[in-house]
């Protein structure tokens, strides 16, 4: 099942270290968890703090221990297909806390969101849309989908990021099954889809 991921970190520098981490299921179950800082995490961007608005302090008193949450996600999330907007940074992040808490740093992997969306749409069309075409099909249609959102900038949260690529994902996944639709019912407009059909 595809996993929406992200993290929040302490700062962007080679000491920074995450602060937060929330993943949504592509069946909309969720879970966000603050993170206690592990021995030897340090390092504090007052900066970064004025974007995400979670203090040290909190951490320290609301955040659940880094091996715990460590066990917990790869106990909830392995085996998933786990995916991140920005899967460099989230990666590392991800890999600083299994590393922290004594695991193997790939025992979670990700990948970018971007590509899940590919896939996704890959699957709904292909035999539909014609081979040559199919990639700039779907990229067409994604552009489509996410033109109209009006997501903002993002809101630094981890719920809040991993919630908005969820929904991105969603209204491509919608867009193309309503394609799809069109496509097999041949009841509609379809405008640069129709020179690119394998219909049954």
């Amino acid at each position: 099942m595809l996993v929406f991921l992200d993290f929040e970190a302490s700062s962007l520098a080679k000491k920074g270290y995450p602060i937060e981490v929330a993943w949504v299921f592509e069946d909309g179950r969720e879970e966000t968890h603050l993170i206690r800082p592990a021995p030897g995490w340090e390092d504090w961007d007052d900066a970064a703090e004025a974007i995400h608005h979670i203090d040290r302090a909190s951490l320290l008193s609301e955040g659940m221990p880094h091996e715990q949450l460590a066990r917990h996600m790869v106990d909830q999330l392995s085996g998933h297909d786990l995916t991140a907007s920005a899967p460099s940074w989230d990666g590392k992040w991800l890999s600083a806390l299994l590393r922290a808490a004594g695991l193997p740093r790939h025992s979670l992997r990700l990948r970018d969101t971007e590509d899940a969306q590919r896939d996704t749409v890959r699957a709904i069309l292909e035999g539909l849309i014609a081979d040559d075409r199919l990639k700039d099909e779907i990229e067409h249609l994604r552009a489509e989908a996410l033109a109209g959102r009006a997501d903002g900038p993002p809101r630094h949260r981890a719920l809040d990021d991993a919630r908005d690529e969820y929904a991105r994902w969603t209204a491509v996944k919608v867009a193309a099954e309503q394609l799809r639709y069109a496509i097999r019912s041949d009841h509609a407009t379809i405008g640069p889809y129709e020179n690119n059909l394998q219909l049954p």
